[in-house]
């Protein structure tokens, strides 16, 4: 196991040490590309292996934020203007399209329906004079002209009272109220509704009963479905190209750490000037509700394309005392030299290695621990 070999003991580590500082091999140990001679028996210990060019498909690491899914919620407006007289559903509820939210008491709606009841009556009117001018014309007893001027008021009658049985529509009136103010029957004289447009659960209530909206302007309710969210990622421009629509994501949350899975819906077409990111949507599937809109995650993008690089294991990447990444290359005199190397994406439990080595170099992928404890010596 790695475990055994990471571990030395400490007579071995001195005799690693005095070879490092003592052989004739060694070099200043200032020296960052300094070189190391080392005993068979030291040899032993260190697993070399050569660095081939290989073909992988990266995954992509990058933060992200929750939002509701876009094409399955909605922020709805008041209808109408008014003091808000009754609220009709609680914070949290399940809700479905067409279902009364709230309740507006305005001057609006008897002004609307006094609207439709007079365009109704014109285009009543207007279609009676059209039929009739119709069978004066067929017995000759009318000019084309006329019949055509009364076909045109009767056609513009007719959009008007479409156009005011659509208002009634638009401030919450109910089909069965709307057919009997259409057949002149009596009706319940209603205040205005504000109604569900889409099914799902009421996530946010932002009114009160007395509150005094405006109509299209004073935002009531936010409507979603929450079995699906949106996760809002930001990919820097270097990874754009290995990011498509339908690539698999993984989402996990920074605090709890449960997973989800979700697909790369929507790629952006702009790159933000001061992040050098652009915006990537994940349509995430939220089992259990787990994720909350503007909670922070991690975002795994698991890219399609297949790309050729040098990948090394990650147990080979050590780190200097500036952080920087370096590994240690076998050279030709069976002796080891340190190389920095910058490194690209991860995968699985590698690393791409984007520059600092080349195919065939041989890489300490155990024991390199040895080495850099004897050079800090």
């Amino acid at each position: 196991m790695r475990t055994k070999h990471l571990f030395p003991t400490v007579g071995w580590l001195l005799l690693a040490a005095t070879a490092c500082h003592h052989g004739p091999d060694a070099k200043a140990l200032g020296d960052k590309s300094a070189t190391f001679g080392l005993t068979e028996t030291q040899r032993a210990k260190i697993h070399v292996t050569p660095v081939r060019l290989t073909s992988f498909r990266p995954t992509i690491e990058v933060s992200g934020t929750v939002a509701f899914d876009g094409d399955h919620s909605a922020q709805l407006l008041a209808p109408i203007s008014g003091p808000v007289t009754r609220i009709a559903v609680e914070f949290g509820a399940q809700v479905e399209a067409g279902q009364p939210l709230a309740y507006v008491s305005s001057p609006d709606f008897a002004a609307d329906l006094a609207a439709y009841r007079k365009a109704q009556a014109t285009a009543t009117n207007a279609l009676r004079v059209a039929t009739r001018d119709s069978a004066l014309f067929a017995q000759d007893a009318l000019a084309r002209q006329d019949l055509e001027q009364a076909q045109t008021d009767a056609a513009s009658a007719v959009a008007d009272r479409d156009a005011a049985l659509d208002q009634l529509r638009a401030i919450g009136v109910d089909s069965a109220t709307i057919g009997a103010i259409r057949d002149n029957r009596p009706f319940q004289l209603q205040q205005g509704v504000i109604r569900a447009t889409i099914p799902g659960t009421l996530v946010e209530r932002l009114i009160t009963q007395g509150q005094l909206v405006q109509a299209g302007t004073t935002p009531c309710f936010t409507i979603a479905r929450l079995d699906t969210v949106w996760v809002m990622a930001n990919v820097f421009e270097s990874d754009l190209p290995d990011v498509r629509v339908g690539d698999l994501a993984t989402v996990v949350e920074t605090a709890g750490g449960r997973t989800f899975y979700g697909r790369v819906g929507y790629i952006g077409a702009l790159v933000d000037p001061d992040t050098r990111a652009t915006a990537v949507r994940i349509v995430t599937d939220n089992h259990g509700e787990g994720l909350k809109k503007d909670m922070y995650v991690r975002v795994d993008i698991h890219s399609q394309a297949a790309r050729q690089g040098l990948l090394v294991p990650v147990s080979a990447v050590l780190r200097d005392a500036e952080n920087l990444p370096f590994v240690f290359v076998a050279q030709a005199d069976s002796t080891f030299a340190r190389r920095p190397v910058r490194l690209g994406t991860r995968v699985g439990d590698e690393y791409e290695i984007t520059s600092g080595l080349a195919a065939g170099d041989g890489v300490i992928t155990e024991g390199g621990l040895y080495l850099q404890f004897a050079e800090n010596q």
